[in-house]
């Protein structure tokens, strides 16, 4: 553990984050009650990143330019989430970005086999292991964003809290019971204060 990052030990994971980095990446930047906190601020707290979520291999350095680029991808990542949700078309900018980061290490169709037999599996171009990274990211986020979840993909609905989810039913609008606590209370609250 890094010691010089803090810890947000209150964040609970979303639903969907497990499934998809893609998602995770998004919610790297929120809101707590003592104002905006950014997990990739800073090339290291980046590398950490990705390499707690198997992306990318601790003894690969990442640069500077390199970190700037995740932050990129995580920014369009959120305007694409924005736009499904809205049923809108994103900015060229934003899609750009994404296909770049598909396009800077192009899977490589392969065969694996396992004991449940062969199967194909599209490994990513490990030449540039950042790279690599950056297009598994964006391949997630395709798949998120066509695939049979993207309909659950939102924002949660809590006043301040920027992060996304799967909605797990239709009725779902806060992507964790802290949320939906806080805005019960909040509701409570104003009605009391009304009376």
């Amino acid at each position: 553990m890094d010691h010089d990052s803090p810890v947000y030990l209150h964040q609970l994971p979303v639903p969907g984050e497990e499934r998809y980095a893609s998602l995770a990446l998004v919610n790297t930047r929120f809101t707590v009650s003592h104002g905006p906190v950014d997990l990739l601020d800073g090339t290291k707290a980046a590398h950490l990143w990705l390499v707690r979520h198997g992306l990318l291999p601790d003894r690969v350095a990442l640069n500077g330019r390199q970190s700037g680029r995740l932050l990129g991808l995580r920014e369009a990542l959120r305007a694409l989430f924005q736009a499904r949700e809205a049923h809108g078309i994103p900015s060229a900018q934003d899609l750009a970005t994404l296909n770049a980061a598909l396009a800077a290490a192009p899977a490589t169709p392969r065969l694996a086999w396992t004991a449940d037999g062969p199967h194909r599996c599209d490994e990513p171009d490990a030449g540039n292991p950042a790279a690599a990274a950056l297009s598994v990211l964006a391949e997630d986020a395709t798949e998120l964003l066509t695939g049979s979840e993207a309909d659950q993909l939102t924002e949660c609905a809590a006043q301040g809290c920027a992060r996304w989810f799967l909605r797990s039913h239709g009725a779902r609008r806060w992507c964790t019971t802290k949320c939906g606590n806080r805005v019960r209370a909040a509701r409570a609250y104003a009605a009391r204060k009304a009376r």
